[in-house]
């Protein structure tokens, strides 16, 4: 995409690329999201830039009306699988905030200096200036959300002096902490959830909106997280259209639970600033999930979030998505009849992983956290256990094939970080005992947010997988739904029969049956519980 085109997915206010690009106006000194609802600035004062960051090095500060720094992640972040696709999405999980710089380098097997020059060269911003945006954000969501004092806020957010968050807080949104939180009509309070005189009480916890583009299958999203949640673990509230998820959440630094509901919150629709409406207005402006996190320590907040995201893929971008599978005769009529579907990921990739391997229904891990998870300090409904660490599962009793795994997890010869190298990751899981092809090619696809899993030991006869790439995970996912099923088995065998469209004289004649174009065998190990 070139500086023209960008300038005028800006004119049309196309919410399809908000997170893609930002732009700024020299004229104000301010960046923004394309689908900014302000007045068109005038191309010659228009500057683009690949990331927040980048423009907030420039010396841009955010909109106030857009909110630029909140729009869902680039959706090409998941798909790439080199340096600087594996070192965003690590940034996205907060190593840079815990271990510096250094330990980015190190996870990704460069020099510091190496990942420096390639992020600077594609973002315009090195890995310090990108996890500063994520701080800001970060303490911003804090400050008009909870009542907490600035000084613990600031360092919650993962600042390291308050002097240090008051100029970052003042240089990107040209506000001062104060001011910002005035402005939303927080009160401070003592207590993470607290409220002050003249506020109705609110729920304790940090309130978010998880914002995600374009349609969201939010209904086929909570089927599939409800079919495979454990109990102690996870569980799902409520009837069907509006059902709750809740999960607790090993973290850095503490741990945590978290609920979004399925009821999405939608934004209106915004016409053009100049010319038609586009086509693809309805539903292109995307929306947002409602969340509400209870962490035990706020500076694991930010991770947090991005661990949701992840799990309810959030950052997808189903307009390439469709644009790619709608165009394939076996999956266009499934694509337009399930707009939106996402490609379940993962809020804790070991977790998923031993589960992958164990098998068998929900109950089966459910067993697992019993005997070997954390138990709560206070159960929470439902929830009543942090899901085991590897070194806990590495003891007699467990079975085979989860104990060598979680074995290899322990001591690093398996890594499934945010940013691991996939293929890497997919090599070594199959050469542990007991792990199936099958089944590491679910844990990548979830576990690592692979969006370009394909079939596995599958004949895909006339439409080649390959045609698919690289969205082949949520063609999968496509075949299910449509199939009426789902990794349901500890391996799965599903056949998935797509006939061919009859004219009106086939479907007139009593002879005629309609013919199946393609029958594919599609083996991915999943059950009820990954």
């Amino acid at each position: 995409m070139d500086d023209e085109t960008r300038y005028e997915a800006v004119s049309s206010r196309d919410a399809r690329f908000d997170g893609e690009f930002f732009f700024a106006v020299v004229t104000t000194g301010i960046y923004c999201r394309p689908s900014c609802p302000a007045v068109t600035p005038k191309r010659a004062n228009v500057r683009f830039y690949a990331s927040a960051a980048a423009a907030q090095g420039a010396g841009f500060r955010a909109c106030r009306r857009c909110r630029p720094d909140a729009v869902p992640g680039s959706a090409e972040w998941n798909v790439r699988a080199d340096l600087v696709g594996r070192a965003m999405r690590f940034i996205g999980d907060g190593v840079v905030d815990r271990e510096g710089v250094g330990g980015l380098a190190r996870r990704l097997g460069y020099s510091a200096r190496q990942v420096q020059r390639q992020l600077t060269a594609e973002l315009g911003a090195g890995p310090v200036a990108l996890a500063r945006a994520r701080r800001a954000h970060t303490a911003r969501l804090l400050l008009q959300t909870t009542g907490l004092p600035v000084t613990d806020l600031a360092f919650a957010a993962g600042f390291a002096s308050i002097r240090q968050f008051n100029d970052t807080m003042r240089e990107i949104y040209a506000s001062t902490p104060s001011e910002l939180r005035a402005a939303a009509g927080t009160c401070v309070s003592r207590g993470e959830g607290g409220s002050g005189a003249g506020r109705q009480a609110q729920p304790a916890g940090v309130p978010l909106r998880l914002a995600y583009r374009g349609p969201y299958a939010a209904a086929e999203m909570f089927d599939f997280l409800q079919a495979r949640a454990v109990p102690g673990v996870e569980e799902v509230r409520g009837g069907r259209g509006a059902r709750t998820y809740r999960r607790t959440l090993r973290l850095a630094h503490g741990s945590g639970t978290a609920e979004v509901h399925e009821h999405t919150g939608a934004r209106q629709p915004r016409r053009p600033r100049s010319g038609p409406a586009r086509p693809a207005a309805l539903g292109a402006d995307g929306g947002w999930l409602e969340c509400r996190l209870h962490l035990t320590d706020l500076r694991d907040l930010s991770t947090a979030v991005q661990r949701m995201r992840r799990l309810f893929d959030l950052d997808a971008d189903p307009f390439a998505v469709a644009e790619r599978l709608g165009a394939d005769p076996l999956l266009g009529p499934l694509v337009a009849a399930r707009p939106g579907l996402r490609s379940p990921g993962a809020a804790d990739p070991e977790e998923l992983a031993v589960r992958a391997v164990l098998g068998g229904p929900p109950e089966r891990a459910a067993g697992l956290v019993r005997a070997y998870g954390k138990p709560l300090d206070a159960a929470d409904g439902a929830l009543t256990h942090l899901f085991p660490e590897p070194a806990a599962l590495t003891g007699d009793g467990v079975p085979d094939a989860v104990r060598a795994l979680c074995v290899a997890l322990a001591d690093g010869a398996v890594t499934l970080d945010a940013g691991a190298d996939r293929e890497a990751a997919e090599r070594a899981l199959r050469g542990l005992p007991g792990v199936r092809p099958a089944a590491a090619a679910y844990i990548r696809m979830r576990a690592l947010g692979d969006p370009d899993v394909g079939p596995v030991g599958g004949d895909s006869g006339a439409a080649s997988p390959e045609a698919w790439r690289p969205w082949r995970s949520y063609a999968l996912h496509h075949l299910w739904r449509a199939a009426g099923t789902g990794p349901h088995g500890d391996q799965l065998t599903m056949t998935a029969p797509v006939h061919a469209p009859t004219t009106s004289r086939q479907a007139n004649s009593s002879t005629s049956t309609p013919k199946p174009i393609d029958r594919m065998t599609v083996r991915v190990a999943a059950h009820a519980s990954p």
